[in-house]
């Protein structure tokens, strides 16, 4: 084996790990927002997270991927450390898809449809297939997608390709028994195995590379199987490293992790090497190619997920002394965190939810404002400040990481979203500023014992009724993704508008007659100036959920079509709305 040899080797390592890389991409955001939702909906119960955990793997195709999604959800408080262990555990199984595959190319007979199996045979043509999806998509998102999960499967075989030729020429070379002899040491096999997969931080790349040493024929059972044992160890470098500045239950995540591959290996060595004592295994002399490594790799995650599933809680408890909790030094919560970034469709969904709890917050202070016009409280005016404060740090936050997010390659239906989110946040956030501005307000009438006049009263009271409504209208609308719901803020914003020019009209008139007094004026404009301004923000939120869900955001024609007078729709609306708040 020369040093052509070892190029090649590095290189097709290189083709692997960029096209496992590629694959996960593509199939990540094809899965899209299903991966959040069955997070979502996944409880405590160990079964269910084992099933969660398998399916997303093998989705994704990267249990490193997984495990750094997991820090990250614990991180930003999503979710908690039990629900987590059953996840770790199904994704190990969910990994030993990805050996099944390459041992594809250990595949050689004369049978040309058995041949086609090769991925020498058949990954040009895929890749050829890919490169055609995505010349031919042009602005098609999921096309590209399928282009890019095709052209990554076939770099990833060709990879796998490239280390078995380069590892041919042990073979001939003397001594390699002597060399591959070492592995039979346990403890040796295990050091080997972990030490590798940590370095290139790849399973599946390091059961690949034993997967190609393996088609040299001189490898046995005996060598791989403490080999492979030590490579699930090694995997849970990924999980340690992405632990570094987060929370200490996001620690706990990666101790689970490496307990859960400790423990396993532990066992299994022990059971392997016990009942080898007594019953003398034969086939640990026999050589051992790409399908056996599937196998053994396969058997071990079932067998030690199978074996630990009934001890989760002692996982956790393990995760809990090693990682102890510090109550004199209180920990700061992360708001997102950064390790989403890695599977996009979830952030996003993460913002998305804030986004909604940003929407709550200015709905429910608004509310509070006006109940204070009414009512004055004290608590209730702290509460308005204290969630206004709260409402500018979601939106500089969200700001900041939605602007990296769509760095991201996202599907088209995600880059909706955050186009959606990056036109509302602002909205909200101003809501919120209306909301203290409206407080400002009932503080001077209650200090001052401010009373208007009876009509003025009636008035106020319809136009409040108008804004509440578009309030409900409009939150509703967001949290719920209701279009339909969203198209009726334009009309009503129209008529509140209106109600406020003829409350001007009206008080000018009071003024007049001396009913009502210049100070009261002031008083009542910045009233009706902030319920205008809360209004409008209501509407540019309507607006762009209608128009990002068409893929635009062409404001003002959309504004100017929905006016005309052959909208029939915004009509009808408009008319009800004048009739139900008549001043």
């Amino acid at each position: 084996m020369d040093i052509f040899s070892i190029i090649t080797l590095v290189g097709g390592l290189a083709f692997f790990l960029y096209g496992m890389n590629v694959m996960s991409g593509g199939l990540e955001r094809m899965a899209g927002g299903k991966l959040e939702s069955s997070l979502k909906k996944m409880s405590s119960n160990p079964m269910k997270g084992l099933a969660l955990g398998m399916g997303i793997t093998v989705a994704i195709q990267s249990s490193s991927a997984m495990t750094v999604m997991l820090v990250g959800l614990v991180n930003s408080g999503i979710m908690s450390l039990s629900q987590t262990i059953g996840v770790i555990m199904g994704s190990n199984i969910g990994t030993t898809l990805t050996p099944w595959i390459t041992s594809l190319s250990g595949i050689d007979s004369s049978n040309p449809f058995l041949r086609m199996l090769n991925p020498s045979s058949f990954a040009p043509i895929i890749a050829l297939v890919g490169v055609i999806f995505i010349m031919a998509a042009k602005t098609n998102r999921k096309k590209k997608d399928i282009g890019a999960i095709l052209c990554g499967f076939a770099i990833l075989m060709t990879g796998m390709t490239f280390m078995s030729d380069a590892v041919k020429p042990l073979r001939e070379m003397d001594g390699i028994e002597n060399v591959l002899v070492m592995f039979d040491n346990p403890f040796f096999g295990v050091l080997i195995g972990a030490v590798i997969t940590g370095i290139i931080q790849s399973s599946a790349a390091s059961v690949a590379m034993l997967q190609s040493l393996s088609s040299v024929g001189k490898l046995t059972y005996g060598a791989a199987i403490p080999i492979i044992m030590g490579q699930n160890i090694g995997t849970c470098v990924t999980a340690l490293i992405s632990s570094i500045g987060v929370n200490r239950n996001a620690k706990r995540v990666a101790v689970v992790h490496m307990s859960f591959n400790l423990i396993g290996t532990g066992v299994c060595l022990a059971l392997f090497y016990g009942l080898d004592a007594i019953f003398d295994f034969a086939f640990t002399a026999y050589s051992i190619d790409g399908v056996g490594i599937a196998i053994v790799h396969t058997i071990f995650n079932i067998f030690t997920t199978l074996l630990l599933l009934p001890f989760s809680k002692m996982l956790e408890k393990i995760a809990n002394f090693v990682i102890k909790n510090k109550p004199t030094k209180e920990e700061q919560e992360t708001f997102i965190d950064n390790r989403l970034f890695f599977t996009p469709s979830l952030a996003l969904t993460e913002c998305e939810n804030l986004t909604k709890r940003m929407c709550s917050i200015s709905h429910d202070t608004i509310v509070l404002s006006i109940n204070n016009l009414r009512h004055y409280d004290e608590k209730a005016s702290q509460t308005i400040l204290e969630n206004e404060s709260r409402v500018d740090k979601y939106e500089d936050s969200l700001g900041t990481y939605l602007v990296k997010l769509s760095s991201r390659t996202l599907s088209i239906p995600d880059s909706r979203k955050v186009s959606k989110l990056l036109h509302t946040i602002g909205d909200f956030e101003r809501l919120s500023d209306h909301a203290v501005n409206i407080l400002k307000v009932a503080e001077e009438i209650n200090d001052k014992k401010i009373e208007f006049s009876d009509s003025a009263k009636a008035e106020i009271k319809t136009i409040t009724k108008a804004l509440c409504e578009i309030l409900d209208i409009t939150s509703q609308s967001f949290i719920d993704g209701d279009i339909q719901l969203a198209k009726k803020v334009e009309p009503l914003e129209q008529v509140i508008d209106v109600l406020i020019s003829e409350v001007k009209t009206n008080h000018v008139n009071r003024l007049q007659t001396g009913e009502c007094t210049i100070e009261l004026g002031f008083i009542l404009s910045d009233l009706l100036n902030n319920y205008e301004r809360v209004s409008d923000h209501c509407s540019n939120i309507a607006v762009a959920m209608i128009e990002t869900s068409h893929s635009s955001f062409e404001t003002h024609e959309y504004l100017n079509s929905v006016k005309s007078d052959k909208n029939e729709e915004f009509i009808n609306e408009y008319n009800e709305y004048s009739e139900k708040y008549k001043i």
